[in-house]
């Protein structure tokens, strides 16, 4: 639901302004390495111009959707600069950084593409399916990435982290923001396609690996909440 100004303020309950808690989600804009395809993990990239102004953008749908509802003691946002910069360029400016919405560590996958991996470790990989820590030790290391702004980024190829690991970090993310979230607040998480995903899989009690089939594309936002009980996805990737 791309580019979507939806008025979700009357869908979390039908009598009118938001009375119960909700999440959401906002994955930063774009870099060039969301464009080239490389795995972006903890590499500390910069939006692109182009993905500033997503964020923008990001923010004024947020704006007509949500109204006045978000409150700034309420935004959180990976530690990662293109989170940070996305979410103050969306309105958010005083955010607070939490270290569990850094993006899943893809360790020696950083920094390449999936062609790039395979041919470097000798045989067809998917994240999904292999996580980073089935990848040869051969990859391990760090080294300097020009972007095409002509800025230079500094990459490490170490383990990186299991899905299992990732989805545990997201689980503790939403341990902290459930007891605002039974106290009716609007919870705003600012941070990366898949550590966000995955927190998607926690919150509905799924396998995390089931995070591949939830896309979620740059400077786009989901809502999660609860209904009759059950926690589930008011609306995704507007």
């Amino acid at each position: 639901m791309a580019d979507s100004q939806h008025d979700v303020s009357n869908d979390a309950s039908t009598e009118g302004p938001i009375t119960q808690g909700l999440i959401v989600l906002l994955r930063h804009g774009q870099t060039a390495w969301s464009v080239s395809g490389q795995h972006t993990g903890r590499t500390d990239i910069p939006l692109t111009p182009i993905g500033e102004t997503q964020a923008v953008q990001a923010g004024q749908r947020l704006a007509a959707a949500f109204g006045g509802s978000f409150s700034p003691d309420m935004v959180y946002t990976s530690p990662l600069k293109r989170a940070r910069t996305t979410a103050r360029l969306a309105g958010f400016h005083d955010a607070t950084v939490v270290d569990g919405l850094a993006e899943w560590d893809y360790g020696r996958a950083e920094g390449r593409t999936r062609d790039d991996v395979a041919k470097a470790n000798g045989s067809d990989w998917v994240l999904w399916r292999d996580g980073p820590q089935s990848l040869s030790e051969r990859l391990g290391g760090d080294w300097d990435s020009r972007l095409p702004s002509g800025e230079t980024v500094h990459v490490h190829n170490g383990p990186g982290e299991s899905l299992e690991d990732a989805a545990k970090r997201a689980s503790g993310v939403l341990q902290n923001v459930s007891p605002l979230m039974e106290q009716g607040k609007v919870v705003v998480m600012v941070a990366h396609a898949h550590i966000l995903r995955i927190l998607t899989t926690q919150w509905l009690g799924l396998d995390p690996h089931a995070a591949r089939l939830f896309r979620l594309d740059t400077a786009h936002y989901s809502v999660l909440s609860r209904y009759r009980g059950d926690n589930v996805i008011n609306h995704w990737n507007c």
